[in-house]
């Protein structure tokens, strides 16, 4: 079955090296305060155009301030020669696999190097599924608490990732844009043209 070879597939979200994972207490706060007032909206200018995601740190508040952290560079992380710096993490990245009728992954710097970010604890939220479509949600390493970089969307339902992978955001414009991505064509995965991410950008709309 399609869904069977795809959940197999998604085991192999990039490794990342075992660097110590960091507590929620130093990584939700300002997420949550954020929260309070503010929406957090992600927009992913992608040369295939944009796609905005609305962002939930009510229920996932570390995963969403790593993410926002790593998208304003203020968390360090390696460039591609190994250099650790302070840098917009994901501006300029490929979607390096996409995979038809199931999720586009962008968030590898070079193939076989590690972006350097301290692994997070992961996020569950009952109330949430990737039943629904276009979720934006954590790779990882296929264990628990190995997320750090790498992000995902869906563009399909896959209920089989429930419990697996921490949802964090949910695409509320670019559906088409992510479809259009999972369908370019590839060699093992990766697109043979090369979609770029343009810029992450963080939106915080008062509520």
């Amino acid at each position: 079955m399609i869904f069977t070879k795809h959940v197999l597939c998604i085991a192999l979200f990039a490794a990342a090296l075992p660097f110590a994972d960091r507590s929620f207490a130093q990584e939700a706060p300002a997420a949550r305060s954020a929260a309070r007032h503010f929406d957090l909206y992600a927009h992913f200018n992608t040369t295939m155009g944009e796609m905005v995601a609305i962002l939930f740190p009510e229920r996932e508040p570390v995963t969403v301030e790593n993410f926002i952290a790593l998208a304003e560079g203020k968390k360090a992380t390696f460039t591609k020669d190994l250099k650790f710096v302070h840098k917009p993490f994901y501006n300029g990245l490929e979607f390096h696999r996409v995979i038809r009728y199931f999720m586009i992954q962008a968030g590898v710097v070079k193939d076989g190097v590690p972006c350097g970010a301290a692994n997070i604890h992961d996020e569950f939220d009952s109330a949430r599924s990737f039943t629904t479509p276009f979720v934006l949600a954590m790779a990882n390493a296929g264990h628990p608490n190995s997320s750090n970089c790498q992000f995902f969307i869906t563009v399909t339902p896959q209920k089989p990732l429930d419990g697996a992978y921490t949802m964090f955001g949910q695409l509320v414009s670019g559906q088409e844009v992510a479809t259009a991505i999972s369908e370019v064509p590839v060699k093992k995965e990766r697109p043979v043209t090369p979609v770029i991410i343009k810029s992450v950008t963080i939106e915080r709309r008062p509520k």
